[in-house]
């Protein structure tokens, strides 16, 4: 996993050495050069008097890197709440109030006094009794809040340059952003990449992630390929960078460091990066796609609307310049990321379109659909190659042949009833570009051909409320993994189909399931606002 050390971050260090060492003209002119803000604390009458006046975008930059008694910090975001709300920036407000860790741990510790934070927010006019009661004014809060952090904060010691770099370093390993026996390459700006790990079974819990209030949940979340980051978007619109190691937030990333999330106008209920990490896109409930550069968190193209329904699944192609979805609207569609237009649509699904994908050389898209079938297409003439009802004892020797249109093309089924079991997700297989791994509304998992081979079975055996909801596959491809509605973790061999663990996750029911490029971590979701992560 490579990573490097962010830019803003090495620019201070050097900026405190040339002050340090009064070097005046070039500091002003890296100064000027970088536009990067020097706020260090070795000023503390600046910092005091920046609280005592309201400055909040430069005080909230500070307090962030401070180890601060959670008390001072309630004092403290509850004045910028409040004068948000006078402000008339509600919007701002709510992230604030919703989003930041202090406002969590308040609202965790101190119920009643989160709660009237609530009322002032949800307020239509700014309520001057309600935000300063029992004769409170803005100045004396803002006072009495810099006397609070005064005592809690020291003027900056001097130190060196490389002394700083490494504190720095070590700071990023402990937050899991640098793994810890990797050396660091100052001069290329870059550890090792992590190699991938010999597969062994993603059952132990170690890191939990719980959304703030009630409703929210991850509707769904992703690996990048290169693994550094995880994705989650929510029911209520937004989406986050985590850092899988240790199942926190990326504040390396600034515009999450400064609580200004990337987010849709409503549910996100799917997402995928770009081959080389650097993109992501994201579809909402209201049919519309936006792609996202992942380092600065600016929206690079908005596609709206790109279905008449919600967008279920997307993914980019192999050179990041289409992107492909699904939907409820039972359409799947590829659009042109440079003209914004729809360059091709596929429809003959009779039901929601639940997961699409290229194949790995974008000849062929592949869609799975609630009506129960898994359908190949054409990517250029978008005329259906194959469509195939995943099901046990399925009778291969009816498999299609490519020639087949879109009007002929025949269904592999079982011989007898067919169940049409809701194909609820199809992986790729990074190991054999030639199969993915299906996984319908049943007790059953499939391993397929891209010509709609069924070659392997995976089944817990389990007749009643354990249907699979979602599946994936470890780094190496050598084990499956699948999600129960019951939300017990299933892990089979890949080669023989057998079952070898078993793993309750939790006592809610699971949304989704991905895995870790590299490493063997497993990661859930359930519809009461958790993520769980496991590792070997």
């Amino acid at each position: 996993m490579s990573d490097t050390i962010e830019t803003d971050d090495v620019i201070r260090l050097i900026l405190q050495f040339l002050r340090e060492n009064n070097l005046d003209r070039t500091l002003g002119a890296l100064h000027t050069e970088s536009s990067v803000t020097f706020n260090t604390v070795d000023n503390k009458e600046s910092f005091l008097q920046d609280i005592e006046q309201g400055r909040w975008d430069v005080v909230l930059r500070q307090v962030q890197n401070m180890k601060i008694p959670p008390k001072y910090l309630y004092d403290l975001y509850e004045q910028m709440i409040t004068e948000l709300v006078e402000l008339n920036e509600q919007s701002t407000a709510k992230v604030l109030l919703r989003r930041s860790e202090p406002m969590a741990s308040l609202r965790e510790n101190q119920v009643d006094r989160y709660a009237k934070l609530e009322e002032l927010v949800a307020r239509p006019k700014f309520d001057a009794k309600l935000a300063y009661p029992d004769g409170a004014t803005k100045e004396g809060r803002r006072k009495a809040a810099a006397k609070g952090l005064g005592d809690q904060i020291t003027v900056v010691p001097p130190s060196r340059l490389l002394a700083l770099l490494g504190q720095c370093l070590k700071w990023q390993q402990h937050q899991g952003i640098l793994a810890p026996d990797n050396a660091y390459d100052l001069f290329r700006g870059v550890v090792p990449e992590q190699k991938a790990e010999d597969d062994s079974v993603a059952n132990q819990l170690y890191s939990t992630i719980k959304f703030p209030g009630k409703k929210a949940y991850a509707e769904t979340a992703v690996f990048a390929p290169n693994g550094q980051y995880l994705a989650t978007g929510t029911i209520d619109g937004f989406i986050e960078i985590w850092n899988y190691a240790t199942g926190k937030l990326r504040k390396d990333l600034k515009y999450q460091a400064e609580d200004r999330l990337m987010a849709m106008d409503n549910s996100v209920i799917c997402l995928n990066f770009s081959r080389d990490s650097q993109l992501l896109v994201s579809g909402s409930n209201d049919g519309k796609i936006a792609v996202w550069k992942v380092q600065t968190g600016t929206c690079q193209r908005r596609l709206s609307p790109a279905h008449s329904q919600g967008v279920t699944s997307v993914c980019f192609n192999k050179d990041g310049s289409q992107v492909l979805s699904g939907s409820y609207d039972q359409t799947v569609k590829i659009h042109g990321l440079r003209s914004g237009k729809t360059l091709k649509e596929f429809r003959g699904h009779s039901s929601f379109v639940n997961s699409v994908l290229f194949s790995s050389d974008n000849s062929r898209v592949l869609s799975a659909s609630s009506d129960g079938t898994v359908k190949v297409w054409d990517a250029k003439t978008t005329s259906c190659l194959h469509t195939i009802t995943p099901q046990i004892n399925a009778d291969i020797s009816k498999v299609p042949s490519s020639s087949s249109s879109s009007s002929t093309a025949p269904t592999v089924a079982a011989a007898g009833a067919l169940a049409n079991h809701t194909v609820q997700v199809i992986v790729p297989l990074p190991k054999n570009i030639d199969q993915v791994l299906v996984c319908t509304k049943s007790n059953t998992l499939y391993m397929m051909t891209m010509r709609g081979q069924i070659v392997k079975t995976y089944s817990h055996q389990k007749e009643t409320g354990s249907d699979f909801v979602s599946a994936t596959v470890s780094p190496q491809c050598e084990l499956v993994y699948g999600i129960g509605e019951d939300s017990v973790l299933y892990c089979f061999q890949a080669a023989t189909g057998k079952l070898i663990n078993e793993t309750k996750i939790c006592n809610y029911e699971a949304v989704g399931l991905v895995s870790h490029p590299r490493a063997n971590v497993i990661v859930s979701h359930d519809d009461h606002g958790h993520v769980y992560f496991l590792k070997a």
